[in-house]
């Protein structure tokens, strides 16, 4: 495993703007970057579409040995992952410093 790499994600992730996502994050993780913080501060909204993307990519980092890692401030963000229970499957710190500590 190599460094950890973070990937700044802003605007809107639904079903128009996922696949963008999808395909910036596997492309890092075929690079070898399997160590991944993604920061979703800037982030406004995310539907279902995106919560989707992160656990494929969570699976697939997985699968090569690595972590994923998400930072979330924004209370209305938080929210998602809790009534989805995804808060108990993703690692999410409040800044990137605290991720990159961990």
């Amino acid at each position: 495993m190599g460094d950890v790499t973070v990937v700044e994600v802003s605007g809107e992730i639904d079903v128009y703007t996922a696949s963008v996502l999808r395909e910036r994050l596997a492309s890092l993780i075929d690079e070898g970057r399997t160590d991944l913080v993604v920061d979703l501060t800037p982030v406004r909204f995310m539907d279902s579409t995106g919560l989707g993307v992160l656990v494929g990519v969570l699976k697939k980092v997985r699968g090569h040995g690595g972590r994923l890692q998400l930072v979330i401030d924004s209370e209305r963000l938080l929210k998602v992952f809790r009534i989805t229970a995804l808060t108990q499957v993703f690692t999410i710190h409040e800044t990137v410093d605290a991720a990159l500590a961990a």
